[in-house]
């Protein structure tokens, strides 16, 4: 099958979806599929290259930030993307275009389907969809509420990483045609076996969603004896910076780190816990890197982090650092504990959310709507 695939997150850019994009592309590539990725560029990036076999084609844009994209900048990117895919569609006529986004990506599929007729199948992510991040493109939403409407009615089927994220969509759009499956890792890329160190790790964008926030007020006058790291970046970032030196907390503020760096793998790998509490997600990526580093997680109930780590993990309530405070207690002084939710989280990982795996149940669907 030629298969078009439109992302505005592709690694380096952005966070968990593009890592979705990167894993699920490498799979469908080993498993025959032909793959052109067209996404966002960004300073310094070839705007053509081969990756893991694909084509990647990077579109002139503004974009500002490797972590964070603002609406403005995906305007930019929907302007320049039109006339290249339509130059793409010509040269290689495909058979399915797999979207990640409903927005922007999935404006241009539905653009590129009236123009061509070429059917298109939509991955969900979470911000793309009303109602999970009311912070977030809230605005963005209300005004183009009929256009995201119509995304879906054109679309083959809208995959959804999780139930969570399908309510809403079918809250938005209740004749919406779904599917759930989850999102993949590569188990192999981290090892559960090195030696846990008394470390806490959080990696995440930094997002006042995110709720970092809550973790340093349940850190306030503990002592944990632990080494506190806080890896990512973001618009929050300063405001966490500020938060943590009122409160008198010792934190280690990475800012960016490359996901394939030595460092990021030290980190995941001598940690022996691992704190996500955030109050809106979908299926984020990052628990699935602490589950195969073998760590024992907190996160947050009622969120689409719930149906990652299912009963391997302890569960917070969103907003709560009395909670989380209590959590990191029971864990402090309990190796043992650790361990044990460690090797549970390890094995929920290899049992369920294995790459080769997910790509299959990704391959039935897009044969299913393929015109070859």
């Amino acid at each position: 099958m030629n298969l078009l695939t439109l992302c505005y997150e592709f690694p380096p850019l952005g966070g968990g979806g593009g890592k979705v994009v990167y894993g699920l592309t490498d799979n469908l590539v080993r498993m025959g599929y032909d793959v052109d990725v067209v996404t966002m560029d960004f300073r310094g990036l070839p705007r053509h290259e081969n990756i893991i076999g694909a084509n990647i084609y990077r579109i002139p844009c503004l974009r500002g930030s490797e972590s964070v994209c603002h609406s403005h900048e995906m305007a930019t990117y929907l302007a320049c993307a039109i006339p290249a895919l339509v130059r793409l569609y010509r040269k290689k006529r495909y058979d399915l275009n797999h979207t990640h986004f409903i927005f922007p990506d999935g404006i241009l599929s539905y653009l590129l389907k009236k123009a061509t007729g070429l059917p298109y199948v939509i991955t969900a992510h979470g911000s793309d969809v009303p109602g999970y991040n009311p912070d977030r493109f809230k605005t963005l939403h209300k005004l183009i509420h009929p256009l995201w409407k119509a995304v879906i009615e054109n679309s083959e089927c809208i995959i959804c990483p999780s139930e969570i994220l399908k309510s809403l969509i079918l809250r938005g759009k209740p004749d919406a045609r779904t599917k759930v499956i989850p999102n993949g890792f590569e188990v192999g890329r981290l090892s559960p076996h090195r030696e846990k160190g008394r470390r806490v790790l959080v990696v995440t964008r930094m997002l006042e969603r995110k709720g970092v926030q809550y973790l340093l007020e349940a850190l306030q006058g503990l002592e944990l004896g632990f080494e506190i790291n806080v890896v990512g970046e973001g618009p929050y970032l300063n405001t966490l910076k500020d938060l943590a030196t009122r409160l008198g907390v010792k934190v280690r503020f990475w800012g960016w780190v490359d996901n394939d760096s030595a460092e990021i793998k030290e980190l995941f790998e001598t940690s022996s816990i691992f704190v996500f509490t955030s109050e809106a997600e979908n299926f984020p990526i990052v628990l699935l890197e602490a589950m195969a580093a073998g760590m024992a997680i907190i996160t947050t109930s009622g969120t689409g982090c719930a149906e990652v780590v299912g009963d391997s993990a302890i569960l917070v309530r969103p907003k709560d650092p009395v909670g989380i405070r209590e959590a990191l207690l029971s864990l402090a002084d309990d190796s043992e504990r650790c361990r044990t939710l460690g090797r549970l989280s390890r094995k929920r990982l290899e049992d369920n959310f294995k790459w080769n795996v997910v790509a299959s149940r990704y391959s039935e669907v897009l044969q299913s709507f393929s015109r070859s």
